[in-house]
């Protein structure tokens, strides 16, 4: 059997498997954004960890370093936003080719302090060793929420409105400038922007958390028809998502016209947005979003609603159902 017939989650799961009989009383292992470890009698830590390696995650002569070191952070600190916890600390692991500039280095961690300063993350320890050929880069964050607070994809009940808490697509548009080589227009350059310098909905996830009418999140790194779908897996329900009521940024919208992109599979299957999608109380929608506009000035975006049935999206249009071909990113699917 080779690797791209069970892709990336087929992986995971034989994993997963074999450690099945190991987990103790208020841990939780793999399956969500983050693990859970009891800390004390009132809180638990969270904790992730996320590789980003040259050529598979970033192309390094598109990327500025400090770009890279803000990315590198950003991206683990988003899966803490997924569980509603506070970040409270990083470890930073990285294999460098031994002919790397020591002043590159010094850059790419102006741009790793410049958001671990930003949301009071400091740095506490980690590894360095060489590389043959590509820069590789491990990042570990741990954080802390209320015992039992914890946001997790398992939670999602029926009748629930999903939403998102920013555009989507605008990340997968800047790769898309990256690849083809497009001009380095103001539009294209902040698609770009987007795409190297994503911001983790950190105060987001805390506020969200706070409130016992949120249910499941999770952050939006491999398209929302990846992401939804596992929160539909764990939780054992269907979704029904309007897929005119995503968020569009109007950037997008005017740059994929002019492309001929397709912009469904922009903002369905794109990623690396890291927004966070969530699920709702319905009838506490309104309330919810009133109160989230006043604490950031934007607002929830209702996309659909999660149902009863086989773990599946259902897209519609105009109220009817359409077929939708797209799958979020997957490491090891066969090209």
């Amino acid at each position: 059997m080779k690797l791209h017939e069970i892709g990336e989650f087929g992986y995971i799961d034989r994993i997963a498997k074999r450690f099945e009989d190991m987990s103790s009383p208020g841990f939780l292992g793999i399956g969500d954004d983050c693990a859970i470890i009891p800390c004390n009698d009132s809180e638990d830590y969270v904790i992730t960890t996320d590789l980003l390696i040259e050529d598979i995650h970033f192309l390094k002569d598109r990327i500025t370093p400090v770009e890279l070191g803000h990315k590198a952070l950003a991206v683990n600190l988003s899966d803490i936003a997924a569980m509603g916890a506070k970040p409270v600390g990083s470890f930073l692991s990285v294999g460098i080719p031994a002919e790397t500039k020591v002043e590159y280095l010094d850059d790419v961690m102006l741009g790793y302090h410049n958001l671990s300063r930003k949301y009071n993350v400091p740095l506490l320890g980690g590894d360095t060793t060489k590389s043959k050929e590509y820069l590789t880069i491990n990042v570990g964050v741990v954080g802390k929420c209320l015992k039992g607070s914890a946001r997790l994809r398992s939670m999602a009940q029926e009748d629930d409105v999903v939403c998102v808490t920013g555009f989507l697509g605008d990340s997968s548009g800047g790769l898309e400038v990256l690849l083809h080589q497009l001009p380095e227009t103001k539009d294209n350059l902040h698609l770009v922007r987007c795409h190297h310098l994503p911001e983790p909905h950190v105060n987001e996830g805390l506020w969200l958390a706070k409130h016992s009418v949120i249910h499941a999140m999770i952050d939006v790194s491999d398209g929302i028809s990846s992401d939804l779908l596992h929160i539909l897996k764990a939780s054992r329900k269907s979704a029904l998502i309007d897929i005119d009521k995503i968020p569009v940024s109007e950037t997008l919208r005017k740059v994929a016209l002019s492309q001929d992109w397709d912009l469904e599979r922009l903002i369905t299957a794109g990623g690396e947005d890291y927004v966070l999608l969530v699920t709702l109380e319905a009838n506490s929608f309104k309330e919810i979003n009133t109160g989230y506009k006043a604490a950031f000035g934007k607002d929830l975006y209702q996309i659909g609603n999660i149902i009863a049935g086989e773990s599946c999206i259902k897209w519609i249009r105009n109220n009817d159902e359409i077929v939708l071909h797209q799958i979020g990113f997957n490491h090891f699917n066969k090209a």
